[in-house]
C-alpha cells in the first residue's frame, strides 16, 4: 500500500479523497512535475522546483509552499515509500469552487496539492553497449501554443504518444509547419556529421529538466551542440536520433517512421554523451 500526500496531510493511496468539483478534474486547471529519486535522492530537484514556479506563474497560481517546504515534504513521501529508486508525481490545481465556472474563484480558494510515487525503474540506458534503441514515428503537433506550460491538460500528447504505441513505436515524434517540436513525452536531439542540435526553448516545447542536462554536459565535454531549428527533412536524414525525459533519460531512436536512423543501431555519439550522463547521476546520486 503506497503513501501519498494530498492538502497537508499523508495518507495509504486509497484513503485519498479529491471533490468532484475540483476545478483539476473539470477543467484541467493545473500543473504537475514527474521528479525521479535514484538511491532515495531527488535529482535535480532545484531544476524541477524551477519549472514548477513558472508553470504556477504562467496559470495565476499561488505556489502553496517555497522550496525548503517543497523539499522536506517530497523527501518525507520518498522515505515513507521506502526510498530507492522512485518517481515523485506532483500536482497543484486551483482548488475546489462552488460552482462550476470558467472564470477563476472569486474569492481564490485552497490549492488542491497532491503527491504520489511510482517505482522507477533504473533505464537500461545505463549500459550503453548493451542497448538496442527505440522506434519513434512522426506525427502532426495538435498541442495548443503553450507547450512550454507543465499543465495536466495532456489529451493530444496522450493521443499522439497512443498512436506511436499502437503503432509498436516507443515515442511520437512531433511536426509542426515543417520543423520538429519534441516528442508527446519527450525532448528530441538528433546527430549529423558529429553535430548535436535539438529545437531551441520556446513556447512550442517544455523545457525538459533532462534536455537542459543534456545541453550542459555537451558544453562541459566539448561535444558540439546547437539549439536550433530542425526541418522535418533533417530529422528524417539524421545520423542519430535521440529522445530524453526525467523517468528514460537519454534514449537512441535507431527506427523512424519504420525506416532505421543511420546504421539502425545506437550511435557513437550517444554513447559518449550516454556515458557521462551516467556519470553525472552517479555521482549525485551513486546509481
Amino acid at each position: 500500500m503506497s503513501t501519498v500526500y494530498l492538502n497537508g496531510a499523508f495518507m495509504a493511496m486509497e484513503q485519498a479523497r479529491i471533490s468532484p468539483m475540483d476545478r483539476g478534474f473539470l477543467f484541467a486547471d493545473g500543473v504537475y512535475e514527474v521528479i525521479p529519486a535514484f538511491n532515495g535522492v531527488l535529482f535535480r530537484f532545484e531544476e524541477h522546483l524551477r519549472r514548477l514556479e513558472r508553470s504556477l506563474s504562467a496559470l495565476y497560481l499561488i505556489n502553496p509552499h517555497d522550496r525548503a517546504g517543497w523539499r522536506r515534504r517530497c523527501e518525507e513521501l520518498i522515505q515513507r515509500n521506502g526510498g530507492g529508486n522512485l518517481s515523485l508525481y506532483l500536482q497543484i490545481t486551483r482548488g475546489a469552487a462552488d460552482k462550476r465556472d470558467h472564470a477563476f474563484p472569486d474569492p481564490p480558494v485552497s490549492p488542491t496539492v497532491f503527491m504520489s510515487t511510482a517505482p522507477l525503474t533504473v533505464p537500461t540506458e545505463d549500459s550503453p553497449d548493451r542497448i538496442t534503441g527505440a522506434a519513434a514515428i512522426t506525427l502532426d503537433d495538435i498541442r495548443w501554443a503553450r507547450c512550454d506550460i507543465k499543465s495536466i491538460s495532456l489529451l493530444p500528447n496522450i493521443l499522439l504518444r497512443q498512436q506511436a504505441i499502437a503503432s509498436g513505436a516507443r515515442e511520437a515524434i512531433l511536426i509542426h509547419d515543417g520543423f520538429v517540436t519534441e516528442g508527446a513525452a519527450s525532448n528530441v536531439f538528433i546527430v549529423k556529421d558529429g553535430e548535436i542540435a535539438t529545437p531551441p526553448a520556446s513556447h512550442a516545447i517544455l523545457g525538459g529538466i533532462t534536455r537542459d542536462l543534456v545541453i550542459e554536459l555537451c558544453r562541459e565535454q566539448d561535444l558540439p551542440l546547437r539549439e536550433r531549428e530542425i526541418s522535418e527533412a533533417e530529422l528524417g536524414d539524421a545520423d542519430e536520433v535521440w529522445i530524453s525525459s526525467s523517468t528514460r533519460d537519454v534514449v537512441p531512436v535507431v527506427s523512424l517512421d519504420g525506416r532505421p536512423v543511420g546504421s539502425g543501431r545506437p550511435g557513437e555519439t550517444w554513447k559518449i554523451l550516454a556515458r557521462h550522463y551516467i556519470a553525472f547521476k552517479r555521482r549525485l546520486c551513486g546509481v
